[in-house]
C-alpha cells in the first residue's frame, strides 16, 4: 500500500481520470490487450530502451526490457516500453557526441509527456548513458539505470583482443608494414563475438561503472557481460527495485549529489576510465544543479592510483574484471578515499553495498598498496594554449613523455590530418608534437573521437610507438597514449589552439599541470588578427548545436539545456 500523506502517483492525472479525458487516455492502451486494473492505481514504470540494429553494442536490449518487466510487474507496478533516439559509436557519423544532447532531449520530453511515475534507463553504448541520465535528470523521476553489458572478450589466434584498443594497435601494425590487410580483416570477427558493448575499459565500460558508482544501479552493473544470465537477472530486479522506488520517492536528486559525483570520479582514476566521463558528467551534473567544476577532477581524482589491469592501461578485459570482483572490489578498496553514506538506487548506502565486496584475481584488480598505475587519475592541463583547461589520461600515456618540449607539426582540420600523415615528405620525428585544430564541439561539430591521432609510417617503422598529441577532440576510451584533449577554448571558438603554426614550441608538463605555446602575447595578438572562424552549418539540428553548445570544461551541454524543468504535467491533449 502506498503512504496516504504522499500525493497520488502521476500517473493518475491520465489514468485515473473520469469522463472523455479518462476514456481517451486508458482506451488504446487497452487496445494491446491490457485489463482495466492495470489502470486502478499501479505506478507505471516507463522502460526507456535504446535498442536498433544500428546500434550493435544495444542489440540485446529488447530481451533485456522483459526481464525489467518481469520484475516490474513481480512489485506490482505496470511496465510500458518505449524507444528513444539510439546513438551507436561505431556506425553513427561525423560523431554520435554530436547528437548527445539531442537524445537528451529526446529522453527528457519524452518521459514529461507520457504517463511515467518512474523509469528504467536501458543505456549501453558510448552516448546512450549519459544522454539518458541527462534526460532523465531534468524531469527528476525516480529512475534507476541498467547497462547492457559488455561482449565477450575477442580472441585471435590464442591471444586476447580488445574492442577499439585491439582496433588501434593492428591498424598501426598494417601501416607499419608489419601485419598484412587479409589478416586485419580476419581479425574483424574475431574482436566482436557477442553482443554487448566493447570488452575493454573504454567509454561504454567506464560509463556503466560510472552509473554503478554514481548509486543509479544496483551492485554489479558494471561489469556483467551482455550475454550472461546474470545480467537479466540484475535488468528483473532493477524492474523490482523501481516500483519500490516510486513508492518511496526516491528521485534522481537525492541519488545525485556532489557526493555521488566526487565518488565516481574517485572510481574512474581506480579503474584508469575514460577522459569522454569528464565531459558527461559535468553535463549530468549541470542538468541536476550540483556544483562540479572541470578543476574537481584534478583534485579529487587526479592523485588516486590506477588498479584495474584492464586495456588500454592494462593486460585484461571485461570478461575477467567481472570475474574479478567488478566494481564493487574495487570500490571497496578504494573505500578510505569515498563518502560511504552516500545513498544508492537499492535504498542503502554505497558503503553498505560494498562492504562483504570480495575480489577473486588480484592480478586484475590490484590492492591500493601495489597499483598498477599511481597517481593514474584524469590530469588537468592549463596555460596560454588551454585556459580553460585540457585533459590528459597519464595512465594510458607514456611516462619519458609527461614532461616535453617539442616543435609544433600542425593540422587544421581532419581532412587535412589524414591527407598529410602518411606523406613520407612529412618534418616530422619523436621529438615533435602533433596537434590538430577545429575538431571540438563547434568545429568538427560534435568533438569526435579523433584525438588519438595515428603516428606516420616513418615513425612506426622506427619502432616509435608515441609522441605528444594535442588537441580540442576527444579520443575514445579504448585508446592510448600521450593525448591532451578537449583544449579549451576549442580552435573553431577562437581558442588559442587555433593560433599555433607549424614549427612553433610547445612545453607540456603533466606534474606541474602547464600546457603552454612558446609564443609572445603580441605575436599571438598578430596572429589572432589575422584568424577567422570556420564556416558554420546553416540549418537543421547541426545549427542549432553549433550556436548553443558550450565548451567542453562545461560539458559540451546546449546552454538552454542546463537544468531542467521537472515532471509538471502539461495541458490535456484533447
Amino acid at each position: 500500500m502506498s503512504d496516504s500523506s504522499k500525493p497520488p502517483f502521476r500517473s493518475r492525472r491520465w489514468f485515473g481520470r473520469e469522463g472523455k479525458q479518462g476514456f481517451y487516455y486508458r482506451s488504446w492502451l487497452k487496445g494491446l490487450g491490457l485489463p482495466h486494473d492495470l489502470f486502478d492505481g499501479r505506478p507505471v514504470i516507463g522502460i526507456c530502451n535504446t535498442w536498433s540494429e544500428l546500434t550493435p553494442c544495444n542489440s540485446s536490449f529488447r530481451e533485456l526490457a522483459e526481464h525489467v518487466k518481469r520484475g516490474v510487474y513481480e512489485a506490482g507496478g505496470f511496465p510500458l516500453e518505449f524507444p528513444v533516439m539510439s546513438l551507436g559509436e561505431t556506425q553513427v557519423r561525423p560523431t554520435a557526441m554530436l547528437f548527445r544532447n539531442l537524445a537528451s532531449m529526446d529522453v527528457e520530453e519524452s518521459i514529461r509527456a507520457n504517463p511515467i511515475d518512474g523509469v528504467v534507463l536501458l543505456m549501453g553504448c558510448d552516448k546512450t548513458t549519459p544522454s539518458l541520465l541527462m534526460g532523465a535528470a531534468s524531469v527528476d523521476l525516480p529512475t534507476i539505470g541498467v547497462s547492457g553489458g559488455p561482449s565477450l572478450s575477442g580472441n585471435w589466434r590464442g591471444r586476447p583482443l580488445g574492442s577499439g584498443t585491439g582496433v588501434i594497435e593492428m591498424s598501426e601494425m598494417v601501416r607499419a608494414g608489419t601485419l598484412s590487410q587479409d589478416e586485419f580483416t580476419e581479425a574483424e570477427a574475431c574482436m566482436q563475438r557477442s553482443k554487448g558493448s566493447c570488452m575493454t575499459m573504454g567509454t561504454a565500460s567506464t560509463m556503466a561503472s560510472m552509473v554503478e558508482a554514481l548509486g543509479m544501479s544496483l551492485p554489479e552493473n558494471a561489469a556483467i557481460p551482455a550475454v550472461d544470465s546474470r545480467r537479466f537477472r540484475l535488468a528483473h530486479l532493477s524492474g523490482r527495485r523501481i516500483v519500490e522506488m516510486v513508492r518511496e520517492d526516491l528521485r534522481m536528486s537525492k541519488v545525485l549529489t556532489r557526493a555521488a559525483f566526487a565518488n565516481a570520479i574517485r572510481a574512474n582514476a581506480a579503474i584508469g576510465g575514460s577522459t569522454n566521463a569528464v565531459i558527461h558528467l559535468l553535463a549530468i551534473a549541470g542538468r541536476l544543479g550540483v556544483p562540479l567544476s572541470l578543476d574537481d577532477w584534478d583534485e579529487l581524482g587526479s592523485r588516486l592510483p590506477c588498479l584495474v589491469n584492464l586495456k588500454p592501461s592494462g593486460e585484461y578485459l571485461m570478461e575477467e574484471f567481472f570475474y574479478a570482483g567488478g566494481l564493487p572490489a574495487v570500490l571497496r578498496e578504494v573505500s578510505q578515499h569515498l563518502d560511504l553514506d552516500a545513498m544508492t538506487v537499492n535504498g542503502r548506502t554505497l558503503g553498505e553495498n560494498i562492504a562483504e565486496a570480495p575480489c577473486w584475481n588480484r592480478e586484475v584488480i590490484r590492492p591500493l598498496q601495489q597499483p598498477l598505475r599511481a597517481e593514474a587519475g584524469i590530469a588537468v592541463l592549463r596555460g596560454n594554449l588551454a585556459p580553460d583547461g585540457a585533459v590528459i589520461k597519464p595512465s594510458a600515456a607514456s611516462p619519458h613523455l609527461l614532461r616535453h618540449r617539442g616543435r609544433a607539426v600542425v593540422f587544421e582540420s581532419i581532412e587535412d590530418f589524414k591527407a598529410r600523415i602518411d606523406d613520407e615528405a612529412l618534418d616530422i620525428d619523436e621529438t615533435c608534437v602533433m596537434v590538430l585544430k577545429n575538431c571540438g564541439p563547434r568545429g568538427y561539430p560534435g568533438m569526435a573521437e579523433v584525438g588519438n591521432m595515428p603516428l606516420p609510417p616513418k615513425l612506426l617503422r622506427r619502432g616509435v610507438t608515441d609522441i605528444v598529441r594535442i588537441s580540442d577532440a576527444r579520443m575514445s576510451g579504448t585508446a592510448y597514449g600521450t593525448v591532451v584533449l578537449h583544449a579549451s577554448p576549442e580552435a573553431a571558438a577562437g581558442g588559442n589552439l587555433a593560433l599555433v603554426r607549424e614549427g612553433d614550441f610547445i612545453e607540456l608538463d603533466v606534474p606541474g599541470r602547464r600546457l603552454h605555446l612558446d609564443v609572445d602575447d603580441a605575436e599571438l595578438a598578430r596572429r589572432r588578427a589575422q584568424w577567422s572562424p570556420p564556416p558554420a552549418p546553416v540549418r537543421g539540428w547541426a545549427k542549432l548545436y553549433v550556436d548553443h553548445v558550450q565548451q567542453a570544461h562545461l560539458g559540451a551541454d546546449l546552454d538552454f539545456l542546463v537544468g531542467g524543468s521537472g515532471d509538471g504535467v502539461d495541458r490535456d491533449s484533447h
